[in-house]
């Protein structure tokens, strides 16, 4: 079958170690089902594979990809929760959680299999291109606003870097939320269309806010950290999800945390719980995924070139005949 791989890893040029072409199917297994891929998402978890970041040379070749919606086995439209060993199921309970192409291949292919545990009905008020930008990306955001964050109606928020795919659905989950959302960008475009997605104010990157926030939603890392910080509210909370960045900021701002008594929540992925509520809650109030850019999967390059520019706005989707 046709897929998208890693073939070797390259730190500094990741792109290097990425190939396109055939790959084996997946093989029956107890306890797992096959699914027809139709459409799949990129992730900056993808170029982290690539970077040999959760991926581990003796894994390669690895089909990259963690996001996926298509036809199960018996003909049912699903969408797939791509954290593998969270349940137990398909791999037994003493196998750590990893994430779809840590230790199992991926959903850049025809064909993908996981845990039947993983495999949830999708809704049909979503077509197959959106329902693959929520497993990852849009769970991601979801979880560390409602859960995590802890936010409710009527709360604010600072979502850093408008433009990245958590920060998009965090802009557009927290306006359907009854959130008060602000939005940072180097980019005057991508501030205006955080605007257009219900951001009530988008702001350079550093600049004041009008206000201080309950919380803010960190994916950037290193160059927006200490701005973060001081953003919050006394007793607001950080979560932090991603260092795209860098992990290592200038000014911690440990005595503002401490003084403050402000709380930093680490936020990995999402249940399946907590995907089955944001794929009810996308099909009851009609949010739905923002997209940039839909390409076949023969032409995965472009899109794995277009993540790394950061040039985009959005998810960018691939999609299987």
């Amino acid at each position: 079958m046709f897929a998208a791989y890693a073939a070797r890893i390259d730190r500094d040029h990741p792109l290097n170690g990425l190939e396109l072409g055939d790959r084996p199917a997946p093989e029956p297994r107890p306890g797992w089902t096959t699914v027809k891929v139709r459409a799949a998402s990129l992730n900056h978890h993808d170029l982290w594979s690539l970077r040999g970041v959760g991926l581990a040379e003796d894994k390669l070749p690895m089909i990259l990809g963690c996001d996926a919606a298509g036809i199960d086995e018996d003909g049912n439209e699903v969408v797939l929760h791509s954290v593998i060993g969270q349940s137990g199921h398909g791999v037994g309970p003493k196998e750590p959680r990893s994430i779809l192409t840590e230790r199992y291949q991926g959903t850049f292919a025809e064909q993908v299999s996981v845990p039947t545990w993983n495999v949830l009905p999708k809704p049909k008020e979503l077509s197959f291109d959106e329902a693959a930008c929520l497993p990852t990306a849009w769970l991601t955001a979801y979880r560390m606003l409602f859960t995590n964050a802890g936010v409710r109606p009527g709360d604010s928020v600072l979502v850093q870097g408008a433009g990245g795919g958590v920060a998009t659905a965090a802009i557009v989950l927290g306006k359907a939320a009854g959130l008060r959302v602000f939005a940072t960008s180097r980019d005057e475009a991508k501030r205006k269309r955080a605007i257009e997605l219900g951001a009530v104010e988008a702001l350079e990157s550093g600049a004041r806010l009008p206000q201080r926030v309950d919380a803010v939603i960190e994916t950037v890392g290193a160059a927006t950290w200490s701005h973060s910080v001081k953003s919050l509210r006394p007793g607001g909370t950080l979560v932090i999800s991603g260092a795209t960045s860098g992990d290592r900021p200038s000014n911690a701002e440990l005595t503002r945390i401490f003084f403050l008594e402000l709380k930093v929540v680490g936020s990995t992925m999402g249940t399946k719980d907590e995907l089955e509520d944001l794929l009810s809650f996308c099909a009851a109030t009609g949010v739905r995924p923002v997209i940039d850019e839909v390409l076949p999967l023969d032409r995965a390059r472009e899109g794995f070139e277009r993540l790394q520019s950061g040039d985009l706005f959005g998810k960018i989707v691939l999609t299987c005949p």
